[in-house]
């Protein structure tokens, strides 16, 4: 059984209407792929993400504003609202992003450290970007006091410095496809010393697509091409990280679990 950590479901492009979504869905449990975590970016769009994942019990929801998305606007009541919804388990996708946006960094700032405080506030995780911005990153997390309600650094392509410093803070790090890049040795080497107890597998579906799928749009099925890719990397059997890293989603993720339990 895998969960894929982080997807954007509601922007596949392959699944424009109900009956592809369900497709989509059926063919990644196919795969041994049971759980999903579609994760919200723009406020304007969590209503319309909710009402079309209604009908699936096995996703699970996120709420918040993406660092490249802060121009849209962040409600602090209205995020406050949304984390009540009790399909949401998390607060995100927030934080920093200096590679395509360093104009916009005093609005991301803002925007990041509200939605950490909203986090600690209500008690749920937080779902990170973080890109060109290891030191900001960091310095928000402590500042805001987010191991009180801990989170995930999410499509980890960072140092294992950074990594090390956010799992003292009670963070997880996730992989996606990019791990299976050509030019990715250098996370490879981050990767294969994160310990078991901290690593989730995601897709980012509908953006970075593993090998063999470069080209196409992703999916969340691929996300176990992602788990092999790196349970081969770490010297263990695919079986050993899917149970692993489906334990630490619901462990981190806790009000999951508890949906899960009624599914």
């Amino acid at each position: 059984m895998l969960v894929d950590s982080h997807c954007h479901l509601d922007r596949l492009k392959a699944a424009p209407d109900q009956d592809s979504l369900a497709q989509i869905i059926a063919g990644a449990k196919m795969r041994g792929v049971d759980w999903f975590l579609c994760v919200n970016v723009r406020q304007q769009d969590f209503i319309s993400m909710r009402d079309r994942m209604a009908a699936y019990p096995q996703v699970f929801l996120s709420a918040g504003v993406h660092p490249l998305d802060v121009e849209a606007g962040l409600s602090i009541e209205q995020l406050r609202q949304h984390a009540l919804d009790p399909r949401v388990v998390a607060i995100g996708e927030t934080g920093l992003d200096y590679f395509y946006a360093p104009e916009s960094k005093a609005a991301q700032l803002q925007c990041f450290e509200q939605q950490v405080a909203v986090a600690t506030e209500v008690g749920k995780p937080l779902i990170i970007h973080t890109r060109d911005a290891q030191d900001d990153t960091l310095a928000v997390l402590r500042n805001g006091h987010a191991e009180k309600c801990g989170g995930v650094l999410h499509c980890f392509t960072e140092s294992l410095e950074m990594a090390q410093a956010a799992m003292a803070l009670g963070f997880y790090i996730s992989v996606s496809g990019i791990v299976t890049f050509r030019n990715a040795d250098a996370l490879r080497s981050v990767i294969k010393q994160i310990p078991k107890e901290r690593l989730l597998v995601e897709t980012d579906s509908p953006y970075l697509a593993p090998v063999p799928h470069r080209g196409k749009e992703n999916q969340p099925a691929y996300v176990r091409d992602v788990a092999q890719f790196v349970a081969d990397l770490r010297g263990e059997p695919l079986s050993e990280l899917a149970a692993y890293t489906t334990d630490n989603f619901f462990r981190l993720f806790r009000d999951a679990a508890l949906l899960a339990e009624h599914t």
